[in-house]
């Protein structure tokens, strides 16, 4: 499956009934908003995905505001979703794809599924294009799963420290501007980026309406950022490794694909007072 997936082609799996539709909306500031809205309305047939439970273990310490969760806890979710590995998944948000649409697409992608996409454009197209709404909750059959992660496509605190000395990645940030320079930091304890670091804020991957840019727009504007690189020395990071995945994705949506994930990222980072910190514009 193609990473992005429209409304129409959504509406096409669910009326075939052969998708799982994972509604994955969340506001960082307010933790049960996305429940609610979830409640309230969504896509036929979708289960709702908590940011903070189901796709992070918020008791591990030093790895970031937003840790993965271990293999085992992620295998009773998608069971309990009642997910298989030949069943297409779709995930939506209302953010673009950043909260955390792109963070469940990439832990598929993480335990080798290939048939798991995201909604372009998210809830609004959804809502936009007329189709039907529901408020009832499904409870699908459990499904045994197990699962692992690929942990070539991880990046560690050592190996990164050690890349980003002999020159051998291309880190890019995905936080904001303001932030990445450390003007401002609402969210974590110091402000800055990891030395060496390049920033790609997320938000460049949208156009104003919500959904990506072109294919051909990413890939132009991704090569600019890195430069000599090839895609598989890329490495993403973010605040808490959320938003990092919506740059992996916008890279494989432009056909630059095997970048990988800095997944403790800003927070994880500065865990340890001892590695650097870097304010002010890019090297």
């Amino acid at each position: 499956m193609k990473p992005l997936v429209s409304v129409d082609e959504l509406a096409r799996l669910i009326d075939q009934d052969d998708a799982l539709v994972v509604d994955c909306r969340k506001e960082l500031s307010s933790p049960d908003s996305g429940r609610r809205a979830w409640s309230a309305a969504h896509v036929p047939g979708a289960v709702y995905a908590d940011l903070d439970v189901d796709l992070s273990d918020l008791g591990k310490r030093d790895l970031g505001r937003h840790p993965l969760p271990d293999e085992a806890a992620f295998s009773d979710v998608l069971g309990r979703w009642g997910w298989r590995p030949d069943r297409p998944l779709i995930a939506y948000d209302d953010a673009g794809g950043a909260l955390a649409a792109a963070r469940l697409w990439w832990m598929l992608r993480l335990i080798g599924a290939q048939s798991v996409g995201v909604l372009d454009g998210g809830w609004a197209a959804w809502q936009a294009s007329g189709l039907p709404i529901e408020s009832s909750e499904q409870i699908p059959p459990r499904e045994q799963v197990s699962v692992h992660y690929a942990a070539s496509q991880l990046v560690g605190y050592e190996d990164l420290q050690a890349s980003l000395k002999d020159g051998s990645v291309c880190l890019l940030d995905a936080r904001g501007a303001p932030r990445y320079r450390g003007e401002v930091e609402p969210l974590d304890r110091v402000a800055g980026h990891v030395p060496g670091a390049r920033n790609r804020p997320f938000t460049d991957n949208l156009e104003a309406n919500g959904q990506f840019k072109s294919a051909r727009q990413l890939a132009e504007e991704f090569t600019a950022i890195i430069g000599p690189h090839v895609p598989q020395t890329v490495v993403h990071m973010c605040g808490s490794g959320v938003t990092a995945c919506h740059n992996l994705l916008a890279m494989e949506i432009a056909g630059l694909h095997g970048s990988r994930m800095f997944a403790p990222s800003w927070s994880g980072w500065i865990s340890d007072p001892g590695r650097a910190v870097a304010v002010g514009g890019e090297p």
